[in-house]
């Protein structure tokens, strides 16, 4: 799923020593949103219309996604954020146009670290919890659109959802104060 560009916790400590540290996805910096907003604004203009990027699932879409972020208990919410973060970095990895794929650079090491980070909370908070019935729904849709989706469809789903990704993990940042 794409080369990491390091990670908030040492790798020689064990995972029971590993801790859940998103404090700074509270407030994310203007930057990232500008390189996300650049990189989205680029593709909607310059890739989306080159290839077929009809999607037959919708991901992202109220009518598949009825619940708010907020609505989710925070273990829901740090396994939702995995999963979007463990897609967006897949996707943003792909192989473009070098004018393309400069741009993705910022945004790509950006979400390789909130993933990175957000590993600490899965070997902690979240090994043992069940995910809710509408995040293990959504997560069963997400693995299929995986399997059946052509590439052009889910990279389009992610590119184009990047923000909503960024809301999501700022949510789980926040935790309990997440409204």
């Amino acid at each position: 799923l794409g080369a990491s560009l390091g990670s908030a916790v040492p790798r020689n400590r064990p995972a029971s020593l590993q801790t859940c540290n998103l404090s700074k996805y509270q407030f994310l910096v203007p930057h990232e949103r500008k390189a996300v907003l650049k990189l989205k604004k680029q593709f909607e203009e310059d890739i989306m219309m080159l290839s077929d990027r009809t999607c037959h699932t919708l991901l992202f879409h109220r009518s598949s996604r009825k619940w708010n972020t907020a609505e989710l208990l925070v273990p829901d919410r740090v396994m939702l954020v995995k999963a979007e973060l463990d897609f967006a970095t897949a996707m943003l990895g792909l192989p473009t146009t070098s004018k393309f794929a400069k741009m993705r650079q910022q945004p790509l090491a950006f979400f390789t670290q909130a993933r990175e980070d957000l590993r600490g909370c899965m070997a902690t908070e979240v090994l043992s919890h069940q995910p809710s019935r509408k995040l293990r729904h959504w997560l069963q849709k997400l693995q299929m659109a995986m399997k059946t989706e052509t590439t052009g469809c889910l990279e389009a789903s992610a590119i184009l959802h990047l923000f909503q990704m960024l809301n999501d993990l700022q949510c789980a940042a926040l935790q309990e104060e997440c409204t």
